[in-house]
Parts: structure tokens; C-alpha cells; sequence
């Protein structure tokens, strides 16, 4: 969970647009690290985070299929940089 959360607040900092996919893959890629209990956790989380805010956010079903496809990229050790926008402060 907590580098889901790492993810998610690096995203909420460096507030750059067309970035939200890498850090969605970046969170599960992370997790997904730790093995099979963080592959696990980022399912659950991602998951749970796209059914709440496909039915909250307005953004659509097409927005929710994109970040589930970034989630499942990361989560099976795709490299997160796929989704990397140019000009994305190196820190991330």
C-alpha cells in the first residue's frame, strides 16, 4: 500500500500534465516488486480506486480502461517509463 501511496502523492506534487498513467504504473510496478502480497495489494487498490472514481469523476469509462491498462503494464513488471511524459522532472 505504501507505494501505492508514494505514487499517488509524487502525482498530487509534481501535478504535470498527461503524467497520470506512469504514476498509475509506477505505483503498481512498485508494489508488484515486493512480490506476490504487493501484486496482490495493487490489484486490490487499483482496482477499488478506478470502480470509486469511474462512478465520481466524470472522466468516463475510456479514462478508467487506459489507467486499468497502466495499472496491469506496471503490476506485471512493465517498465513504468512506457507512460512517462516528456518533460517529467527526473525526481519521478
Amino acid at each position: 500500500a505504501w507505494d501505492m501511496f508514494r505514487a499517488y502523492k509524487d502525482m498530487r506534487e509534481a501535478n504535470f500534465k498527461n503524467a497520470d498513467k506512469y504514476f498509475h504504473a509506477r505505483g503498481n510496478y512498485d508494489a508488484a516488486q515486493r512480490g506476490p502480497g504487493g501484486a496482490w495489494a495493487a490489484r486490490v487498490i487499483s482496482d477499488a480506486r478506478e470502480n470509486w472514481q469511474g462512478g465520481v469523476s466524470g472522466r468516463g469509462a475510456e479514462d478508467t480502461l487506459a489507467d486499468q491498462e497502466a495499472n496491469r503494464w506496471g503490476r506485471n513488471g512493465g517498465d513504468p517509463n512506457r507512460y512517462r511524459p516528456a518533460g517529467l522532472p527526473s525526481k519521478y
